[in-house]
């Protein structure tokens, strides 16, 4: 069973910086194509934030790019979304996702707020 645990949300000033990790178990990441994270503000569909590739390919959505680094540590079989220069509106439930076998899998989200 594949199993994916987000961590590292929490509560920042604008401007500042978080890193989120999205720790995987039940399939090694190495196998694993697109690794993708998304979030969802409130009253907002979900939306995709960034992926990255096996061959560490990186693509990010227009309201984050210069500001978010995605990245893969396939030793620990982890994800990371270094997020700098936050913003109020960056404020949202962060997921992070993978499809195994023709099958998404999801992680439970890690909150983020953006507020003075």
């Amino acid at each position: 069973q594949v199993q994916l645990v987000e961590s590292g949300g929490g509560l920042v000033q604008p401007g500042g910086s978080l890193t989120l990790s999205c720790a995987i178990s039940g399939s090694s990441i190495i196998n694993i194509y697109y690794i993708y994270w998304y979030r969802q503000a409130p009253g907002k569909e979900r939306e995709w934030v960034a992926s990255i590739t096996d061959g560490r390919i990186t693509n990010y959505a227009d309201s984050v790019k210069g500001r978010f680094a995605i990245s893969r540590d396939n030793s620990k079989n982890t994800v990371y979304l270094q997020m700098n220069s936050l913003k109020p509106e960056d404020t949202a439930v962060y997921y992070c996702r993978l499809d195994s076998r023709g099958t998404p899998y999801w992680g439970q989200g890690t909150q983020v707020t953006v507020s003075s």
